[in-house]
């Protein structure tokens, strides 16, 4: 979920990607553009697009993609008639609809896929995708456990697909300056990271939903997929917001969010994999459907440096970001030998340590601008050259996550030899990297 917003914000940022999307795609999309009488699109140069998942985030994607007139949207899948049906409407005459994702995967008009399905799914879908020769942009968070982790980069490697992760954030010039002062040595060595999310949902979260079958032209099993079986829930169902609330098909707000806050000091500084995880943490305070944690403490060990993550769904105290009112609030702070840089996603602020930082004026700049994520991405299914948050880089900030899941939910740290890349020292923290996936979809272990 991207943004610094409340959950009404969320709700009303969904309704104007739906009428954003009717505006931009409609024009690209009718027969003439896509017949490649555009004026200046020749039909070989043209991206067949597929989607799967028009809930949400997806729609976004799915928008920002298809207002460009070398992209023609081929194929939508969704679980819910309704969703799929909505997204149809805006691409008549070139798109398709399917229900099974592994239908929309075995046609050959398709040349890159947007996965913006339930993060329980992320992982097989990928692999699937890339087994099936399409390039992927694959919503975050990109998978939950950390041998799904490596299974979607060795499968992305083995099959030379194209993959960009959605943490679209990357693409802000912010970003970019941030990590220009860091690597211009001018703030020292930095030996801590702190990041965090708050909010707060109150004691009652997101609420109860009432015993219910699933609706109409909506395909439960399907949803459910490699997931654990359980009852329709509406709220469940809902979208990304409301997935963050149920352990097993999300693992909570820290893979939520995360991805886009601790990209920018694994950026910044280059980290790999973390040697040392813990977490701890807890379901203290709300009380709804969900059960995934409202509290979460992370401290990530890297050689010569720690990194630490707050999560809080039952308070939005966010320290030199905002206070009072409720509201979802992050924030990064870099701690270094001459001054501390603190950030949230628009700007900077810099804190010298009395006289030890003389110069203050920002660096030259040298990262270049994004196009936008995910124009980058559908230029790089052109070029073949690796976007900037590819699976090759990505993987690295979800081992983090991934690792510290294993960690929250045995209450000890867990280490991880990022050579061997895997977890040392601790069979059972082993064994629950893994996941069991539900019959009869089966964990792709040829890619381990």
């Amino acid at each position: 979920m991207p943004a610094n917003q409340s959950k009404d914000d969320v709700s009303r940022r969904h309704l104007l990607q739906t009428a954003a999307s009717a505006a931009l795609t409609l024009p690209a999309i009718i027969p003439s553009a896509a017949l490649g009488r555009d004026g200046h699109t020749a039909p070989s140069d043209r991206i067949n697009l597929g989607i799967i998942g028009v809930n949400g985030m997806g729609r976004g994607n799915l928008a920002n993609c298809a207002k460009y007139p070398d992209v023609t949207v081929t194929a939508i899948c969704d679980v819910s008639a309704e969703r799929r049906e909505a997204a149809l409407n805006l691409h008549k005459g070139t798109a398709k609809g399917h229900s099974d994702y592994r239908e929309l995967l075995a046609r050959s008009d398709v040349d890159g896929v947007i996965i913006a399905s339930t993060p329980h799914w992320h992982a097989l879908m990928a692999i699937d995708a890339v087994k099936a020769g399409k390039d992927i942009y694959l919503q975050k968070p990109m998978t939950l456990y950390p041998d799904e982790t490596l299974a979607v980069r060795n499968a992305v490697r083995r099959h030379k697909r194209i993959s960009q992760i959605g943490t679209q954030i990357h693409a802000s010039e912010n970003y970019r300056r941030v990590v220009e002062w860091i690597r211009s040595g001018r703030l020292g060595p930095v030996s801590n990271v702190r990041t965090f999310n708050v909010m707060n949902q109150g004691p009652n979260g997101i609420g109860h939903a009432p015993k219910q079958d699933p609706p109409a032209g909506v395909d439960w099993e399907m949803w459910l997929g490699p997931g654990p079986s359980r009852p329709f829930n509406s709220l469940l169902f809902t979208d990304s917001y409301h997935h963050c609330s149920f352990w097993d098909y999300s693992r909570g707000w820290t893979p939520g969010m995360a991805p886009h806050i601790i990209d920018l000091p694994i950026w910044a500084l280059e980290l790999g994999p973390p040697e040392v995880t813990s977490c701890s943490g807890g379901r203290f305070v709300i009380q709804d459907d969900g059960d995934a944690p409202d509290v979460q403490e992370i401290t990530w060990r890297y050689p010569k440096m720690t990194m630490t993550w707050m999560m809080n769904c039952a308070n939005s105290f966010a320290f030199d970001f905002g206070r009072g009112k409720p509201a979802r609030r992050l924030g990064m702070y870099f701690h270094a030998l001459n001054g501390t840089l603190f950030t949230d996603y628009s700007h900077y602020e810099i804190v010298p340590e009395g006289d030890m930082l003389k110069d203050t004026t920002p660096p030259a700049k040298s990262i270049a601008s994004s196009p936008g994520h995910e124009r980058q991405w559908l230029d790089s299914i052109k070029s073949r050259v690796e976007p900037d948050c590819s699976v090759n880089y990505h993987y690295k900030l979800d081992l983090a996550i991934t690792l510290a899941g294993i960690s929250y939910q045995l209450g000890r740290s867990i280490r991880f030899d990022p050579v061997k890349e895997r977890i040392v020292g601790d069979k059972e923290a082993a064994r629950l990297a893994r996941p069991v996936y539900r019959h009869p979809w089966k964990f792709p272990s040829e890619y381990l």
